[in-house]
């Protein structure tokens, strides 16, 4: 299974977004926040994989503002040029996009029940402040950086959120 690229009109530009659809073509919406490394391989492979369990994914490139269609692997290199683009994201505006995402899932003819947002790392705290600002059914963060940093915005939050932390 493969997706597709959609283009989102955030009102102050447009940035794509990686749309993987379930074959039976409808299911609930699962927004999918990037890692630092943009909207890369593993990001759409993990759209794929939820597409195949029945989900609507969409993965927006929140680095688009920086320096359009990211796709970073996790190479040392990359990684130092993926941190210095995060050190360039600008959180609020990211989630706005999500927000912006979020809605256009919802109205695709495709997704037929709620949506969902999922993140990691960076998409992790992403997740959570898209729980506290944008009334998603259900937020998952997987090791979500800086959340600490937001505690003040849990009361916010009305859906459901699981956090996935390592041990080690």
């Amino acid at each position: 299974m493969s997706g597709t690229e959609i283009t989102i009109n955030a009102g102050d530009g447009e940035f794509a977004a990686y749309l993987a659809v379930p074959e039976a073509g409808e299911g609930p919406g699962l927004l999918i926040a990037q890692e630092i490394f943009g909207v890369n391989a593993s990001m759409r492979a993990l759209a794929d994989y939820f597409a195949e369990e029945g989900y609507v994914c969409l993965v927006p490139d929140l680095f688009w503002r920086i320096e359009p269609d990211i796709q970073l692997d996790y190479s040392p290199p990359e990684f130092e040029r993926a941190f210095a683009l995060y050190q360039q994201f600008d959180v609020d505006r990211g989630i706005d996009d999500l927000g912006c995402t979020l809605r256009v899932l919802r109205q695709r003819p495709e997704c037929t029940g709620q949506a969902g947002v999922m993140g990691f790392c960076l998409g992790g705290r992403l997740a959570y402040l898209v729980a506290a600002r944008h009334d998603p059914a259900v937020a998952i963060c997987f090791y979500g950086v800086g959340i600490d940093e937001a505690l003040d915005e849990a009361s916010s939050i009305d859906c459901p959120v699981v956090f996935h932390f390592a041990g080690a």
